[in-house]
């Protein structure tokens, strides 16, 4: 009968009634131990074709959050298929599960599925699918907002390049005429928390769960791991990594020659040079080529990956009006293809988000490799069957195993001084954004197991305001305290993605000692590095950080050791300069 399944264009095309059959058949199989592989590889052909059609209309939704007609295709498809896919999903678990049968490389997957089908709950698929409109909401209220800048419309994402003007009171312009802009969304931002908020709340409840972390904490199969540990983990942080920001912070400080750090002292080059240009706004083209260029020095496989992206035109990179925010690379499972948005404007951070989505890319393409029925089965629209912080890892390391290609003699963006300049963003940039992701991260805990108080967004900006000064105690809010207390505003994961920040950090950590290994043998950690990706989400979480030459850990002995590390790199960047 699976013969007889279109292809995808096709596919995209049919109605519930169309794919029922389908998932019958499968129901009414036996299934053993002599037709497991068969029996899940029909499976994963049906659910490779559901996930990527959810998957492009929701990469639809993004591109233009202006076009109510594709937000409405989504939602659509959504209820009407999505739905009545997900109970029948169920029942081909609990089949699963039944049967007893335990085919090579399948046993993380079954112990996924035994969460899965614990957690289900018919009465939660609705919420689903209202959570899926207010996201929704949330790209479209962000989608819009803009400003005028010297006569032009600019997006928000847009106004990231003047905060590198070394004029001071440019960059204070422009930084309180974005915070105003995105403050004027404040009230219809919070009535989407709210809205979220309970949904959410409702969902754990219906589990028999007293709360959303913990209901979270399953639905993300965080064996590995608890939520002490991600307290734990903060307070390594803060024991760590917060003094040497507050080090950065003051060297920067007394190079700006200020009496203190503003919002708008961030993100300006401290020797008064000009910002880098890796590339024009409107050239994406050369963000492309010199992109492959470095992939390829990276690895010859890795640059062949991104070619094959590029003729096969799967990146959308510029910034324009409308667009959602931020950057991401999704999969489009029955194509065996990635795909890559982002909002590139012509800064370093365009070139570190090419950098990270492609080594989420890379993960995927290295995947795909693996038998079908090992990439996945029964379906999964809300969580990764590769453990995200495993993910993450992916794409952080390729961040720094790209770095010693930046310059234009190595294929990539800049002279030798500017490549100096772009590492020491970087590397400044990981020390600032663990500190940043303890905040969000804790924020998260603090809000889905306090609903009561969190329902109210003073509370949550009180919070927010309070986790700021613990973590990142060197910047001056003074005079901008509702700027401040509204950050958490600004945070996509807060509301898309809840609970998923902390894989940010604990694949940093992963990520730094991938670095530490290349930087005494580059070929061997980018062929661990390699041979991690190809596992996929067949070994457990500690296993996949191994086979990267990794530990899976927080501690705050290794904490430290990085932060030496990133020092010591900086100083001899420094010395080049």
């Amino acid at each position: 009968m699976f013969d007889t399944l279109p292809n995808l264009h096709t596919f995209m095309g049919w109605s519930w009634a169309q794919i029922e059959p389908y998932y019958r058949d499968l129901l009414a199989r036996d299934l053993n131990d002599s037709n497991a592989v068969e029996w899940l590889s029909d499976l994963a052909r049906l659910s490779q074709l559901l996930e990527e059609t959810h998957s492009r209309l929701e990469v639809e939704t993004t591109l233009d959050t202006e076009d109510q007609a594709r937000v409405d295709r989504f939602l659509a498809y959504n209820e009407t298929v999505i739905t009545p896919a997900r109970a029948l999903d169920n029942e081909l678990r609990k089949k699963i599960l039944a049967s007893g049968i335990n085919p090579p490389g399948y046993a993380v997957q079954l112990r996924n599925m035994r969460e899965e089908a614990d957690l289900f709950r018919e009465a939660n698929l609705p919420l689903l699918l209202e959570e899926d409109r207010l996201t929704s909401e949330h790209d479209r209220i962000s989608g819009a907002q803009t400003v005028v800048w010297e006569g032009e419309e600019k997006t928000v994402p847009a106004m990231k390049i003047v905060q590198q003007n070394p004029n001071r009171a440019v960059r204070e312009q422009a930084w309180r005429l974005v915070n105003d802009r995105i403050l004027a969304d404040k009230d219809a931002l919070n009535a989407v928390w709210i809205d979220l908020l309970k949904l959410r709340h409702q969902m754990a409840i219906n589990a028999g769960l007293p709360d959303y972390r913990a209901y979270m904490w399953r639905k993300m199969r965080r064996f590995d791991y608890t939520p002490q540990d991600c307290e734990a983990f903060h307070a390594a942080i803060e024991r760590t990594f917060v003094p040497a920001a507050a080090r950065i912070d003051e060297k920067r400080r007394q190079r700006l020659g200020v009496d203190t750090l503003r919002p708008w002292d961030q993100d300006v080059d401290t020797r008064q040079l000009p910002p880098l240009k890796p590339f024009a706004p409107d050239d994406t083209a050369r963000l492309v080529t010199r992109s492959a260029a470095i992939f390829h020095k990276v690895d010859p496989a890795l640059g062949a990956h991104f070619e094959t992206m590029v003729r096969d035109e799967l990146l959308d990179l510029d910034n324009r009006k409308g667009k959602a925010p931020g950057g991401y690379c999704t999969d489009y499972a029955y194509s065996q293809r990635p795909f890559i948005f982002m909002n590139a404007i012509g800064i370093h951070d365009d070139v570190q988000t090419m950098l990270h989505e492609g080594g989420h890319a890379f993960h995927s393409f290295e995947t795909f490799r693996l038998p079908a029925y090992q990439r996945g089965t029964v379906p999964d629209y809300d969580v990764s069957a590769i453990p995200i912080e495993m993910a993450e890892v992916a794409s952080m390391s390729m961040e720094l195993l790209a770095a010693p290609y930046l310059a234009a003699s190595e294929g990539g963006f800049y002279s030798d001084a500017e490549a100096a300049r772009a590492r020491i963003e970087h590397l400044e940039g990981i020390i600032a954004f663990m500190p940043y992701m303890a905040v969000v991260d804790a924020f998260q805990h603090w809000a889905y197991t306090h609903v009561d108080q969190a329902l109210d967004p003073a509370n949550c900006d009180a919070q927010w305001a309070e986790l700021f000064r613990r973590f990142i105690p060197s910047l001056d809010f003074t005079g901008l305290e509702s700027a401040l207390a509204d950050g958490w505003h600004r945070k996509l994961h807060i509301y898309q993605y809840p609970f998923y920040y902390v894989e940010y950090g604990l694949a940093q950590v992963g990520a730094l000692q991938v670095w530490n290994n290349a930087l005494t043998d580059q070929a061997g950690a980018v062929a661990a590095y390699r041979r991690a990706l190809a596992l996929g989400g067949t070994r457990p979480l500690p296993e996949l950080f191994q086979a990267a030459g990794a530990r899976f850990t927080w501690d705050a002995d290794t904490l430290q050791m990085e932060v030496d590390l990133i020092e010591r790199t900086l100083a001899q960047l420094e010395s080049q300069l």
